[in-house]
């Protein structure tokens, strides 16, 4: 089933998710490898800079999801003020190979 974790950066931390950046990129493929990814990406403030992540996993239960949430370097950094994990149904516009 899918979950989508939707992260909240802490204010003032930008520095903290660029500097991550590689790791959590590298996290992302793996799990993309590992066919545990849906799509991924960053929320964007007015401006254009990234606040917030929004990551969709596939995963068998919430146990799992939050594991794979604890597991992202950029929580490993402490960047997240919140984590919202919420199980989701992809609907409209699925990709056959989702």
């Amino acid at each position: 089933m899918l979950f989508a974790l939707i992260c909240k950066d802490k204010p003032g931390s930008l520095q903290v998710r660029l500097d991550t950046r590689p790791e959590h990129v590298a996290f992302l493929e793996g799990l993309n490898g590992e066919k545990k990814l849906a799509f991924a990406g960053p929320f964007l403030e007015a401006d254009g800079k990234p606040n917030g992540s929004l990551v969709v996993v596939e995963a068998p239960d919430l146990a799992a999801a939050q594991a794979l949430s604890a597991a992202d370097p950029y929580a490993k950094a402490g960047l997240f003020e919140s984590v919202e994990i919420r199980q989701w149904n992809w609907t409209f516009n699925k990709p056959a190979a989702a």
